[in-house]
């Protein structure tokens, strides 16, 4: 377990400017203009997608039943052939007119919409092993999810480049996996307390989160993506990789058989400074609803 001495954290983080109380979450930086989507629909595909493309729809078929197998309820699959505007994301050869299925909604009247040549859209997928562009003009691509395809504005490129732009930094933050352990103990004052909680992620690197509780009841917390708690300890910006992978990653409820060897009295002020940092990082919106099989 990776341990950190109260006072030095205490300390560090009083001198850390990005150390903020609850009620002072960052604002994101503004945009132009409003995309559709949030930041998570976004972030959940771009995580996924090791090739996303801006494309306009060259041809649209609806596959009938028989020739869709799996396709969710109130959903209708296309076999869709596309003009590549520009690779945002990937790399290697690629044609200049792709071709891939996607799963999309039906409409009120159950209905399948309509895709109109010309369309612009954004795509998130995966090469086909073998598909090659050769002397033909259509390659093939498999999108991450059945419904892997937006709809084109500047607005959601700006925003689906700015998560790309996180993504790739070295030292991103990583997906959370869960909650590997931590504690609580009281400080030397009454109603003084630390919290520490470390988290499982996805790549093995150390995520942790620190409550700190003065004795006046005010509480203050901050995330660390590293090994060590220095200046980088902040509560992350809304709608940042960052706030992405706490919001969207912790799970609800603090599970308190992580918590092994701590009172009782202590895990249940664990459990609630637990959750100021949820509520601190609000909710994980998400308007795109992916089909469920």
């Amino acid at each position: 377990m990776r341990v950190y001495q109260s006072a030095a954290i205490a300390g560090l983080l009083a001198l850390t400017p990005g150390f903020s109380g609850v009620s002072a979450m960052q604002a994101a930086a503004p945009m132009a203009a409003a995309s559709p989507y949030s930041y998570a629909d976004i972030a959940d595909l771009a995580a996924a997608a090791p090739m996303v493309l801006h494309a306009r729809i060259h041809s649209a078929v609806a596959l009938k039943p028989a020739r869709a197998p799996g396709v969710a309820a109130g959903h209708s699959r296309f076999y869709v052939e596309a003009d590549v505007v520009s690779l945002i994301r990937g790399s290697g050869p690629l044609a200049s007119r792709i071709a891939y299925l996607v799963d999309l909604p039906l409409d009120a009247r159950g209905k399948s919409p309509k895709l109109k040549k010309k369309q612009p859209v954004l795509l998130f997928a995966r090469p086909v092993a073998g598909a090659a562009a050769g002397r033909s003009s259509t390659g093939s691509v498999r999108l991450v999810a059945p419904d892997a395809q937006l709809p084109w504005d500047a607005a959601t490129e700006a925003q689906l480049r700015a998560v790309l732009t996180e993504l790739v930094k070295p030292g991103a933050p990583p997906a959370i996996t869960g909650i590997a352990n931590g504690f609580h103990v009281p400080g030397t004052l009454p109603g003084e307390g630390e919290t520490q909680l470390f988290l499982n992620t996805s790549t093995g690197e150390p995520v942790s989160l620190t409550i700190l509780t003065a004795a006046d009841g005010s509480r203050r917390w901050a995330a660390a993506f590293g090994e060590i708690v220095d200046g980088s300890a902040a509560v992350p910006a809304r709608n940042t990789l960052a706030w992405y992978r706490l919001a969207c990653g912790l799970p609800r409820q603090l599970p308190l058989s992580k918590l092994a060897g701590t009172a009782p009295e202590d895990r249940r002020k664990a459990a609630s400074d637990y959750g100021i940092v949820l509520g601190a990082l609000g909710e994980c919106s998400r308007t795109r609803k992916p089909p469920v099989g």
